[in-house]
């Protein structure tokens, strides 16, 4: 497919979705948003493709919503600003449940549904200039279909202060409060992302894909009996795999597992 607003790259089994628009700051409408849908439904089917990394081309990140986009939505009835946001929120959706691990490589500046694309991803790299605001009360709106990623990535107590205050908060911040996991000079930034997607990509394609799935389906489930029994289930699975004996078999033999020859 020819994309207008995104660019795709493949190389090395790492897929690089780039954000296209620098002239309006990478701010998303109906068209980005069906775009980044569809990349990642397609790429997360893609048997060449190991890991994903989300980026952008110009000096921001993501500024959010396109200006003109907004200005067609406010003429909305409810219904189809229901049906608009569901579009993000499937979207979104689709980029946390990739089955591929996501690392969003965040350039510069990132702000409000940009925040949203970004914690919908599973590691984070951002260069230290990079500013972030969750700015929708100032337009007296909320940052509804983002917060299940961003409450997620920053925690109940950051996101009570900056959803209220929109207040705008730099890369150190982003990192103290969980939203981002490497924070580097500009010139490091793709040696840092480079290195994350190679780790990613060196390891068994299937127990990361289920690594990600554990994460997802054990956080605040509460250590009864029955999540022993699931996570023991899980366990005595990957090792029956193919790629679980096949990685203990390569370690034991000394010699590299062959997901690394394919």
């Amino acid at each position: 497919m020819d994309y207008q607003t995104l660019t795709i790259a493949i190389a090395d089994k790492v897929a690089t979705v780039t954000l296209d628009r620098p002239e309006l700051r990478n701010a998303f409408n109906e068209h980005t948003i069906a775009e980044l849908a569809l990349a990642f439904d397609e790429l997360g089917r893609n048997e060449m493709v190991r890991a994903i990394v989300l980026a952008a081309n110009g000096p921001a990140f993501c500024a959010g919503a396109d200006l003109n986009w907004m200005k067609k939505m406010a003429g909305y009835s409810h219904e189809e600003n229901h049906d608009d946001a569901l579009r993000l929120a499937d979207m979104l959706r689709t980029i946390y449940l990739c089955p591929k691990p996501t690392v969003a490589k965040v350039q510069g500046d990132c702000y409000a549904g940009g925040m949203g694309l970004v914690a919908a991803c599973d590691i984070v790299v951002a260069v230290d200039t990079a500013g972030f605001c969750l700015s929708e009360v100032k337009l007296g709106l909320i940052p509804a279909t983002i917060s299940p990623y961003v409450i997620k990535a920053i925690g109940e107590q950051a996101a009570r202060r900056y959803f209220m205050t929109a207040e705008r908060f730099d890369a150190l911040e982003a990192r103290r409060i969980g939203f981002a996991h490497e924070v580097v000079a500009a010139d490091a930034l793709d040696a840092t992302t480079a290195g994350i997607a190679k780790a990613l990509v060196n390891n068994s394609p299937n127990a990361v894909k289920e690594a990600k799935t554990l994460v997802r389906e054990i956080v605040g489930q509460p250590v009864d009996d029955a999540l022993l029994g699931d996570t023991a289930g899980r366990i005595a699975a990957i090792r029956a795999s193919l790629e679980g004996r096949e990685g203990v078999a390569s370690f034991l033999e000394k010699r590299k597992p062959t997901w690394l020859n394919s």
